[in-house]
């Protein structure tokens, strides 16, 4: 994984801040700070893209706690400080928090979500500026000096600390997940954490992947799936660019459903500078501001209520013919017109939001008659009894005959030991011999999947990501 080029040094030698960045905004914060500046410019296509600004003179995210689960977030940094609560570290490896290489891609994620910049037009507004990030970290960057013994532990490993983290998030008051990150396979455990999370109204939301490129090189249409991307439940995003258009290495497959900026997006680095960066994972993180964006106006909308919101109001010069493709789902995101949307889900009587009984059963369980039979009396009772008593003694008769021996059933009939003779009942509890293979139970005879579920193997963007070792971030450099 190569990491994503800086903004232009040319501008921060010209200003005679190569060296100091944002360690000079703290010193001086009244000066503009020139690279901040020229990052809260190049965003204007992303606030643009998104029509954040109309949604922002409604709500801009305050009340809503995001959980971006990922390499971990600095809350130092100018433009996200103050809005950054800490969560447990769950990677499995010790890098302090204070190494340089810690938290890279996680704090470019968390300014997406959150930033608030730190002057009038000078650094990252994300897609929720007023909204608060938990920082729950899983997975290490690749520059983490521990990133090798990260990788050589095991999937399922991986997988179960992702569950912890979803739990945590949950307990923790989240109102949204942004999930950057994808492995190849399932996992029960993410699934009953996720379930945990639909339980709570906790709107999930994941990368569709980059694995866009290498589907166009193997000659297939779609990409293989990413989890937790392909679960039911999440809302999952593919990337476009500045111009609207699937980015090429953004994957095709039927878990996306929406889109949003993900080519040469400005986020702030761990470092308090800028960098562009490119991939499905900041068109996640993006779109989990819009989701909190709704959550902050509307907290009483369910999770589906507020993934159908997005769904359902995407900027209409991006909806593909006949509603939905596997590349750009239903469109790209158009933060204000989902906040209406929304407006009108909450606005909606209970039984206008939802499907009702009466709807599907003609009025549920009060608008069925009662069985037509009349009250039985004591008359007809004992008649019932006497003829069950009936029946048992046929039955016993019945019985008696078929378990006398052959001999036995008339004296005119052959002996038990002439050669005409019947021979021994067959007892029906012991099977023939050359008919054992149908009464036997196999020792294999449970069903694959009912013995638990296959060892998941994770899916990372690059080469290494086949030999079943554990998730990097899904981010790709500008192309």
């Amino acid at each position: 994984m190569l990491r994503p080029r800086g903004l232009r040094a040319s501008a921060v030698a010209a200003a005679g801040l190569a060296a100091l960045g944002s360690v000079m905004l703290s010193a001086s914060p009244a000066r503009a700070d020139p690279i901040g500046v020229q990052a809260y410019g190049s965003e204007q296509w992303v606030r643009s893209t998104l029509h954040l600004p109309a949604a922002w003179t409604k709500t801009r995210g305050a009340g809503v706690i995001v959980a971006v689960i990922d390499s971990g977030v600095n809350p130092s940094v100018p433009d996200l400080a103050g809005s950054v609560i800490t969560g447990p570290d769950y990677s499995g490896v010790s890098t302090p928090s204070s190494n340089p290489n810690w938290g890279v891609h996680g704090t470019w994620m968390a300014s997406l979500v959150a930033g608030h910049a730190h002057g009038p037009g000078d650094g990252i507004l994300g897609s929720a500026p007023a909204s608060r990030v938990l920082s729950i970290r899983v997975i290490t960057d690749s520059t983490d000096p521990n990133f090798s013994r990260y990788q050589n532990e095991s999937a399922s490993r991986g997988q179960d600390e992702l569950a912890e983290a979803i739990t945590y998030a949950v307990a923790h008051r989240a109102g949204v997940i942004s999930l950057s990150l994808g492995y190849s396979l399932q996992s029960l455990q993410v699934r009953q954490a996720l379930q945990d999370a639909y339980d709570h109204n906790v709107v999930v939301v994941a990368s569709a992947g980059n694995s866009g490129d290498a589907a166009e090189v193997a000659g297939t249409r779609s990409a293989p799936p990413s989890f937790p991307a392909n679960y039911p439940g999440v809302l999952a995003v593919a990337a476009v660019t500045s111009t609207g258009q699937v980015a090429s290495f953004s994957s095709e497959n039927l878990s996306v459903q929406v889109a949003a900026p993900g080519k040469w997006v400005p986020a702030e680095g761990r470092d308090g500078g800028y960098w562009y960066v490119s991939g499905t994972s900041p068109a996640c993180a993006l779109t989990a501001g819009v989701a909190a964006l709704i959550k902050s106006a509307y907290p009483r909308l369910t999770d589906a209520q507020v993934i159908s919101a997005i769904t359902s109001s995407t900027a209409s010069g991006s909806r593909p013919r006949g509603g939905w493709d596997q590349q750009i789902g239903f469109g790209v995101v158009n933060a204000s017109a989902a906040l209406a949307a929304a407006g009108r889900l909450a606005a909606a009587s209970p039984s206008a939001a939802g499907l009702t009984a009466a709807s599907h059963f003609g009025g549920g369980p009060a608008a069925v008659p009662p069985v037509p039979v009349p009250p039985r009396g004591p008359g007809a009772l004992i008649g019932y009894a006497l003829l069950g008593l009936a029946s048992l003694a046929l039955i016993a008769f019945a019985t008696s005959r078929m378990l006398t021996p052959a001999g036995a059933r008339s004296p005119r009939g052959p002996r038990a030991d002439d050669p005409g003779a019947d021979g021994p009942a067959l007892d029906p509890a012991t099977p023939p011999a050359d008919d054992a293979d149908r009464w036997a139970t196999p020792a294999n005879s449970r069903l694959p999947w009912l013995t638990g579920p296959p060892s998941p193997q994770p899916r990372h963007a690059a080469p290494r990501g086949q030999d079943g070792s554990r998730p990097a971030y899904r981010d790709r450099p500008p192309l």
